[in-house]
């Protein structure tokens, strides 16, 4: 036995080379640029979001994982490999879920998996055994002996992502897999990815539904080709603002300036006449001492309360703070943000 196989099977993914990392890359098409010098790399064992609108590029990323898309300029890598030189053994390692439907619409459900399933040198007993399985876990056994083009929409998506899952790959890519279904199956696929997560598989989902953001271990958004920020969303959120949020309200017109003298306070935002939005660098921190500074100015709180944008408002944020430039600066978002919500 290996050094690396005493340690514990955490440690031993911490220190593995991510799963699929992209470097610096750039893709264009007939000289449009869908992704623009993108870095990211996807830690293993992770659940892993790529999120933004549609024709944001996030297709076009997991693509070049894939190797269906080379780089213009830049490197990809999965599992360790060049995604166009990937060995057979290297592509039995990952599952593919793409966007549009590709499975067979003469196959009964069971027939497309069982088939996917034979794809991977899976003899017949196993394939039964997984067939049934996966299925079950996708919610489609009752539906096994109908063909896959009699499929609702969203009956139709669990069965690509049941056909992904058969073969229990190590790494798991899966395009809009949520898209066109209702919020009930959207939150069985969801509760399935974490599973699939929480067993030691690496997931990679693209959404353009901002708020999945919150299922992820680490998150990639993306606008009109650029990676606006990567990180999980617990960071996300201070990138965003710059720090957590305190909504503070009071009773007359005081001007808070006292506020913006508190240590741990890095901006202060005068929304309306008797509300402010203090930036901090950690709410449970700063809240005692803005109800004292408020005491202390002689002056009437009505509420003061952590604020937690949503990953809609996140992502307006930095949408904005991309377009006006200031990235690089950790500026946060203007006022006139703020008050939209």
């Amino acid at each position: 036995m290996t050094r690396a196989e005493h340690l514990p099977v955490e440690t031993r993914k911490a220190d593995a080379p991510p799963a699929a990392r992209m470097d610096r890359v750039t893709k264009d098409f007939n000289g449009v640029r869908a992704l623009a010098d993108v870095t990211f790399a996807v830690r293993r064992g992770a659940l892993v979001g790529v999120i933004g609108p549609s024709g944001a590029g996030k297709t076009t990323a997991i693509s070049l994982f894939t190797g269906n898309l080379v780089p213009t300029k830049g490197t990809v890598q999965t599992l360790g490999e060049e995604p166009l030189r990937l060995r057979r053994r290297t592509r039995e390692r990952i599952g593919l879920m793409p966007q549009q439907f590709t499975l067979y619409p003469e196959l009964t459900t069971a027939e497309n998996v069982d088939f996917f399933a034979s794809l991977f040198g899976m003899l017949a007993g196993r394939r039964r055994r997984r067939t049934r399985e996966t299925l079950q876990l996708v919610d489609l056994w009752e539906a096994r002996d109908r063909r896959a083009a009699k499929l609702s929409g969203g009956m139709q998506r669990r069965l690509q992502l049941a056909c992904a899952l058969v073969h229990q790959p190590e790494l798991l890519i899966l395009d809009e897999p949520t898209a066109g279904i209702d919020p009930l199956l959207r939150r069985s696929v969801w509760q399935e990815l974490i599973r699939q997560r929480e067993q030691g598989h690496t997931v990679v989902v693209t959404t353009q539904y901002v708020v999945d953001a919150e299922h992820c271990d680490l998150v990639a958004l993306i606008a009109n080709g650029r990676l606006l920020a990567f990180g999980p969303p617990g960071e996300l959120r201070h990138m965003a603002l710059g720090g957590d949020l305190v909504q503070v309200e009071i009773e007359g017109s005081w001007d808070g300036l006292d506020l913006e003298k508190l240590p741990g306070v890095r901006q202060l935002h005068r929304i309306v006449p008797g509300r402010f939005w203090v930036i901090a660098d950690n709410a449970g921190q700063v809240t005692p001492e803005v109800v004292a500074a408020v005491s202390a100015a002689g002056v009437e709180m009505i509420s003061v309360r952590e604020y937690r944008p949503s990953f809609d408002e996140i992502f307006a944020a930095l949408v904005h703070r991309d377009r006006d430039g200031d990235a690089a600066s950790g500026a946060v978002a203007p006022a006139a943000f703020l008050m939209r919500s």
